[in-house]
């Protein structure tokens, strides 16, 4: 989730196109997304599937004949959710990504999670930063932050509609 917005803040392109998504879908900013809506939000998807597309953790390279070997992506250092949006503008799995034996058990209940509630964060709040947004990896497990999002929320929807 972290990733995932530091990720929007850094491009407010991407952050725009998602809002403008989100708008449409929703038919305003009567009511917040949630995980019902996320079949209807492709970009939204792409977004968090980009988020977890990786061609280099912490300095090293993934190795060649890899699922994520870098010959695959265009352009792989840069956050494009697009890569996920096919010419009908439906979302996509170019290459099988994040199935099969070894996708962990939890996927399946993290996954509808991250998607609602990184589409609320986008719908409902306009995120300033307190500082300089930095992009450093520590080493980890799960590729952690060296440096925490520290933002300051700004309500985006007035008057915010009743959960």
């Amino acid at each position: 989730m972290e990733w995932a917005m530091a990720e929007l803040i850094n491009n407010p392109r991407v952050m725009e196109k998602a809002r403008q998504e989100l708008d449409a879908v929703m038919l305003g900013k009567n009511r917040i997304v949630d995980e019902s809506d996320i079949v209807n939000l492709p970009y939204i998807q792409a977004i968090v599937r980009e988020t977890s597309r990786r061609v280099v953790v912490d300095g090293y390279d993934i190795p060649a004949k890899t699922r994520l070997d870098p010959n695959h992506w265009e352009n792989p250092l840069d956050f494009r959710p697009e890569r996920f949006i096919d010419e009908d503008g439906e979302y996509c799995e170019p290459f099988g990504f994040g199935s099969g034996r070894k996708m962990g058990p939890g996927i399946s209940l993290a996954l509808p999670l991250l998607h609602a509630t990184l589409a609320a964060m986008a719908q409902c709040f306009e995120l300033k930063l307190d500082g300089i947004l930095d992009m450093e990896e520590k080493p980890g497990l799960v590729v952690p932050r060296a440096h925490s999002v520290t933002c300051v929320p700004l309500p985006r929807i007035h008057p915010f509609p009743s959960i």
